[in-house]
């Protein structure tokens, strides 16, 4: 794993005194080749925009490349991208630019993001284009946190879930899941379950990006991300 790392030192002061259901946030998604950094690749970015606690639906970036590397049958199981669709696209490399302007300053949202951002650090260096520093927050150390709340007097708590994939995460929050898995997809799922998860972290003080990030950033989040290893989406 290519570890997270801020190499700007970090989000600013304002930034993180920002109020967490009023900021900008780029939800983001990548399909894979595999799972080992090595020697898979990434296959297609998604991304879609939320701010102020709305998804963007326009504001979206979505693009299929050709990898690095081989496509598997179990991966194109996954997200249903063929060497025939992706044999003339270009490579990683010439869409990195346009992902981070979409990108820009926003917090980066994602489900094991931590797993997204490493394939993303690992193309960027070999396009020779500098890495991402914005601060990141994960779906499911946010929801892993939640959860471990006791129920109160604002309602019951979110059930423990032994299965972290996203969509049984989907499904518990109430989300549609319709069973599309590209990137762009996957991205608007994840930023219905981050909008499901930001309307709770209120009745437990949780009001500035600060104290989310300290949360679900996994950069900065005491421990790991649970039990589980990251799973296959």
């Amino acid at each position: 794993m290519w570890p997270f790392r801020r190499e700007s030192g970090g989000p600013g002061a304002s930034l993180l005194r920002q109020p967490a259901a009023e900021a900008r946030y780029a939800v983001i998604d990548t399909e894979l080749t595999g799972l080992d950094e090595r020697r898979d690749s990434i296959v297609s970015l998604g991304g879609l925009r939320l701010a102020s606690g709305r998804i963007q639906l326009a504001d979206r970036f979505y693009e299929e490349v050709r990898p690095a590397s081989a496509l598997t049958p179990e991966s194109i199981v996954l997200h249903g991208i063929t060497p025939q669709e992706v044999r003339d696209r270009p490579g990683i490399g010439s869409v990195l630019e346009d992902f981070r302007g979409f990108c820009g300053g926003d917090v980066l949202v994602g489900h094991f993001i931590e797993l997204d951002l490493g394939f993303l650090r690992r193309a960027l260096s070999e396009a020779g284009l500098p890495a991402l520093t914005n601060p990141a927050i994960d779906t499911w150390l946010l929801y892993d946190w939640l959860s471990s709340r006791m129920p109160d007097a604002c309602g019951p708590g979110l059930p423990r879930l032994h299965d972290p994939r996203l969509p049984e995460l989907a499904q518990t929050l109430g989300v549609p899941n319709r069973g599309a898995h590209n990137a762009l997809a996957d991205a608007f799922v994840t930023a219905q379950v981050f909008q499901r998860l930001l309307r709770r972290i209120d009745r437990w003080g949780i009001t500035a990006l600060g104290d989310l990030l300290r949360i679900a950033d996994p950069s900065r989040a005491p421990g790991t991300q649970g039990e589980s290893s990251v799973p296959l989406a």
